[in-house]
């Protein structure tokens, strides 16, 4: 679908990766099968392993974009290390500048090993004083105190030096485990934000299958995030594909 110039509604750039829970990944999935979302590119960068996924006998590349109206979506199924998280965070800033993005909304999981498995809270931090409205209207937390790597770091790093405003929306979630029970809350409040009507009941019928299917994706994330820098890689900027 074309956006009208004349359109009243701002475009709106969706980003989620695998990071801790699988929450991004989860979230942003739903999303786009829910939504009907239309593939309109991939992101290629070198030092990515050559990987692609095959569903219902389609081949998908790992980094993809997706557009609907004036909604944008860019999803990975690959964890990233440090050296790749910048080089994804620019190339997605320069696609929001492309694109007229208006607004950036991250989705991923907070470690907390201590919480209720039951009612995971979701906390949201912004790059802008603009978009602290937005929390308040929503009764969206504000992420106070903590501790931001990788390619989280990387992405707000580099929206928080544009003019693009970020929000990120940080689920509750089990470090080490695929949590689809945190991405239920991610998968709702964003639905709040946007407008946009949801039902999870099929992901909660799902849950432990979920969590199985995903645990190979968990473990390569987990390792993704465990690594440590041991000399530094020249950045080679992504690809986009149209």
């Amino acid at each position: 679908m074309q956006i009208s110039k004349k359109s009243p509604k701002e475009n709106i750039l969706l980003v989620g990766f695998p990071s801790n829970g699988l929450v991004g990944t989860f979230t942003i999935s739903y999303l786009v099968h829910h939504l009907k979302m239309k593939q309109i590119g991939e992101i290629e960068h070198p030092d990515l392993p050559p990987t692609l996924f095959v569903e219902n006998g389609e081949i998908l590349p790992p980094i993809r974009i997706y557009k609907k109206n004036n909604l944008f979506v860019i999803m990975s199924d690959l964890p990233f290390d440090p050296f790749i998280a910048y080089d994804f965070a620019e190339s997605i800033l320069d696609y929001s500048k492309k694109n007229q993005i208006k607004k950036i909304i991250m989705i991923s999981g907070m470690e907390t090993v201590n919480r209720d498995p039951k009612l995971p809270k979701i906390f949201g931090l912004v790059t802008h004083k603009s978009l602290e409205k937005l929390l308040y209207d929503y009764e969206i937390p504000k992420f106070l105190a903590g501790s931001i790597f990788g390619t989280d770091a990387a992405m707000i790093t580099a929206f928080r030096k544009s003019r693009i405003p970020a929000l990120t929306l940080y689920a509750e979630c089990h470090p080490f485990f695929p949590d689809p029970e945190a991405s239920v809350v991610a998968i709702t409040t964003l639905a709040r934000v946007l407008n946009v009507k949801v039902d999870t009941t099929d992901i909660k019928k799902k849950i432990e299958w979920l969590r199985i299917q995903h645990r190979n994706l968990m473990e390569e994330t987990i390792h993704s995030l465990q690594q440590r820098q041991q000399e530094k890689k020249p950045g080679r900027t992504p690809q986009i594909y149209r």
